[in-house]
């Protein structure tokens, strides 16, 4: 038996046919290989219900929090359908659950992490305040700050790629690489950004933290044909 391995991906954003092709394309083996999602499989791309049960099938799976998930799980708890929601993709997942969100899907991101640490490798959806204890900060940084990866292009921009935290490495998603042109997943000092613009006109990453190899789907608009995403 091969021993096993630990992935990460990027923003899903409903992109249920670029899920499979990563996970097809890294070989990923559901009941030994571990996977930890960066959060916000929700909204965008029609098909955030197919990607829960797709990534519930995998049994060694870690999901962190990201903010579309947040709104997606305040709606199937409450009914809350905030406009600014439902323009940047939220009225995809509606549509995605006619019935209304399954328990299993909203336990899986009712008992999310806000960020994961292993092996002193940190993994958050957007990012941290870098001169703040982790205890000190919460989800409206988490889940939304772009600021440490602001911080940390700017410092690659710079030639200057000192590590920017206690953390070996810090891997986020919420902030498009192709923001500065890039297609695949982007190094800056000890941060890594794994959101390659799936929910716009990129592609989906998953990428082994070991190896540092990844893989990528199909640009995902090629993917469903005359459908918007975010």
């Amino acid at each position: 038996m091969s021993a096993a391995r630990t992935f990460v991906i990027g923003d899903i954003h409903g992109g249920y046919t670029a899920l499979v092709q990563c996970l097809a394309l890294a070989e990923f083996k559901y009941d030994q290989d571990t996977l930890i999602a960066l959060g916000d499989v929700c909204d965008g791309w029609p098909e955030t219900a197919q990607c829960f049960d797709e990534l519930l099938k995998i049994k060694k799976l870690i999901y962190v929090l990201g903010n579309h998930d947040h709104w997606g799980l305040e709606w199937a708890r409450h009914g809350d359908v905030p406009d600014m929601w439902l323009q940047q993709g939220g009225q995809a997942t509606v549509d995605g659950y006619p019935q209304g969100m399954p328990f299993n899907h909203q336990k899986l991101l009712g008992s999310a992490y806000q960020y994961y640490v292993s092996e002193n490798r940190l993994f958050v959806h957007a990012g941290i305040l870098t001169d703040m204890e982790l205890k000190y900060q919460g989800p409206d940084i988490f889940l939304w700050d772009r600021s440490l990866c602001r911080l940390a292009m700017r410092q690659k921009q710079e030639g200057n790629e000192h590590r920017l935290s206690v953390y070996d490495e810090i891997y986020v998603g919420h902030t498009p690489t192709t923001r500065w042109g890039h297609g695949a997943p982007v190094k800056a000092c000890n941060v890594w950004m794994l959101d390659t613009g799936a929910a716009w006109n990129g592609r989906l990453t998953i990428m082994n933290i070991e190896t540092k190899e990844y893989f990528q789907s199909d640009p995902v608009w090629q993917l469903y044909p005359g459908i918007k995403g975010r």
